[in-house]
């Protein structure tokens, strides 16, 4: 019996520490909540003032910049247009050369001009003899 009364007292005061342990963890808890609520209200105050600061110093800036985008947005779909006639046009231009190159199946003429020489030649000799037969 001294052994169950030995385990019997040593977890009865085990389980009274723990209750207190966590009465006190409580107390504790609450008194720390309530010595950080001060703090907490100016952090959350410090908070919102630096939002409300980032929001007046960034107004301009983000106005700026709708500006900038607005123009840079007609720009671009002004050259975005003219780039895409060009392109059409190139397309097209490309699928005429291929389509005639597809559909003529006519085939190359060559043609040869023969000029005769020998004609001219005698012609020459011609002239020649007689030229030779005035001056003699």
């Amino acid at each position: 019996m001294g052994l169950s009364s030995f385990f019997k007292n040593l977890f009865g005061s085990t389980k009274e520490s723990v209750t207190e342990l966590a009465n006190n963890a409580e107390e504790t808890f609450e008194q720390a909540k309530e010595a950080a609520a001060p703090y907490i209200e100016k952090a959350e105050a410090f908070a919102e003032e630096t939002i409300e600061k980032v929001k007046e110093v960034s107004e301009p800036i983000i106005d700026n910049a709708s500006d900038y985008a607005e123009k840079a947005k007609d720009t671009v779909s002004e050259y975005a247009d003219k780039a895409a006639k060009v392109v059409n046009d190139v397309v097209d231009s490309v699928k005429e050369k291929t389509a005639s190159l597809a559909t003529s199946d006519t085939p190359e003429t060559i043609s040869e001009t023969v000029v005769d020489e020998s004609e001219k030649t005698v012609a020459e000799v011609e002239e020649i003899a007689d030229d030779a037969a005035e001056k003699a």
